[in-house]
């Protein structure tokens, strides 16, 4: 057995290197989260209006409901898949992403990952923001048509109610951030049920205006021949696993503060297959009716919440999914980038100051120029996937192929030159090869037209590239009798 150091159970953090270790980075001594903490917060992540977005258009590529719903399944299922193997590592060492990344980067080498992956929810933090203040505006307006003149001039894109709109989503959100985990916890807890009552009640809605014969789970008069429905139903599949994997690739972020892996799997099982899949079904109700009521499909459920005679009930739907969004932009791009940049320098950026700098960088970035540009969306989606899936291949290949799941904890805090996770100077050559040709590779399909449909597997093949790249460079750095080793070596399960 290997000679590794214990930390006290008077001083946890003893010993560990203030290069790579604050309060918030350490492992965490209170792993309490159960499956319903887990659960909730893929409630909040899938209750957005992105993910409507994306389950209504499932339904309009030309397929039958049976075969939407399969996609959706076996899409959400490969996720769960994924999620229970990313969640492993950091629930056992109590660590983020970007600490856990230290294993296979190095513990320098990691801050690679760390900034990649912080830049991706730097620039969809501002989006959603943008889509919640519009989601703010529409009620503000309905209430004092008043101010409509302050949608007329324009500072840098956005009108006058539109920045203040902006920066009342902005406030609220810090608010809940600068209040830590815990308050963090305690908002997803309530958010994500709080977005299926109102679903519930539109689809109630919907379903009363148009009866069970106004409601079809065709929502396309495109005929596909079978070789097109399979094509479909692959690239529907896909396009479920790259929807998620930004959330996907930072859920250690979140799992290690969960009791243990069987709360995990538990909380993956309920908050992803069947909660996914009673989501969409509620969505297809909700834009089919649309298409019954209002001659047309609307797949923005802001427009059709706007819709609603009530003004008493559009408010109150509209500001639920103000909620819901906020709740996915904490868990997906606030606390991520948190952990991520206070990575970089533990002892100058704290949890909270790592988020703050997201925020301040989301208004800079201007986003709602970004989102007015559906081109520069498109490509801007590709580019995100082709660095996530080799930073997710990569990781799960280190832990469970080369390391063959254990973890030295105290190692990951240490600038010794004798650590396992010093490599060279701090950094794992082997991963950074690894990891450049198959951004490469991915960023090319991305850019070259006649590629245009295979970009939407970005994901899957930069994984794979990367993991099979990784395994096979790394080879020799293989552990041996695993299980002889000590899988995790931390006081907080002592």
């Amino acid at each position: 057995m290997p000679n590794v150091h214990h930390t006290t159970a008077d001083n946890p953090n003893a010993g560990y290197s203030p290069k790579l270790c604050n309060e918030d980075l350490a492992p965490t001594r209170q792993q309490r989260w159960t499956w319903y903490n887990i659960f909730s917060f893929w409630m909040s992540d899938v209750h957005s209006m992105g993910g409507y977005v994306v389950a209504a258009s499932f339904f309009a590529l030309g397929l039958s409901s049976w075969q939407v719903l399969l996609c959706l399944l076996v899409g959400i299922c490969i996720v769960q898949v994924c999620a229970n193997l990313v969640a492993k590592p950091s629930q056992m060492a109590g660590v983020p992403y970007a600490v856990i990344s230290r294993q296979a980067f190095g513990v320098f080498g990691a801050n690679i990952p760390a900034v990649i992956r912080g830049l991706i929810a730097f620039a969809w933090y501002g989006i959603q923001t943008y889509l919640a203040a519009n989601a703010l505006m529409l009620v503000i307006l309905k209430f004092w048509p008043s101010l409509a003149p302050m949608t007329q001039d324009h500072f840098l894109g956005l009108s006058h109610l539109g920045w203040i709109c902006f920066g009342i989503m902005w406030v609220l959100q810090a608010m809940v951030f600068w209040h830590g985990m815990d308050a963090i916890k305690r908002f997803i807890d309530v958010a994500g049920p709080a977005v299926y009552v109102v679903m519930m009640c539109l689809a109630g809605w919907i379903l009363y205006q148009t009866g069970l014969d106004g409601i079809s789970f065709t929502l396309s008069s495109k005929t596909l021949s079978p070789s097109a429905q399979v094509w479909e139903m692959i690239t529907a599949t896909a396009l479920v696993v790259s929807y998620f994997s930004g959330p996907l690739l930072n859920f250690g972020d979140f799992s290690r503060y969960a009791k243990n892996m069987n709360e995990i799997r538990r909380g993956n099982r309920w908050g992803l297959p069947f909660n996914f899949l009673l989501f969409s079904i509620v969505t297809v109700i909700i834009v089919s009716g649309t298409q019954s009521l209002f001659g047309k499909m609307i797949t923005d459920p802001i427009e059709t919440v706007s819709h609603v005679g009530n003004s008493v009930a559009m408010a109150i739907g509209l500001l639920t999914m103000i909620t819901a969004t906020i709740g996915i932009n904490i868990v997906a791009n606030f606390v991520s980038p948190a952990f991520d940049f206070s990575n970089c320098s533990p002892q100058k950026i704290s949890f909270r100051t790592g988020g703050m700098i997201a925020a301040v960088g989301s208004v800079l970035l201007t986003p709602w120029n970004l989102f007015q540009s559906p081109e520069l969306i498109h490509y801007t989606l590709d580019v995100l996937g082709s660095f996530i899936g080799p930073l997710f291949g990569i990781l799960l290949a280190d832990f469970y192929l080369i390391k063959r799941g254990t973890i030295n904890v105290d190692a990951l805090f240490s600038v010794s030159q004798e650590g396992p996770y010093w490599y060279n100077k701090g950094f794992n050559p082997k991963a950074i090869a690894a990891l450049i040709p198959s951004v490469v590779v991915c960023l090319v399909i991305s850019f070259i037209p006649s590629l245009h449909a295979v970009a939407n597997f970005s994901w899957f093949i930069g994984a794979f590239l990367a993991a099979g790249s990784y395994r096979w460079i790394a080879r020799n750095d293989r552990v041996e009798n695993s299980d002889t080793l000590t899988k995790v070596i931390t006081a907080h399960q002592e």
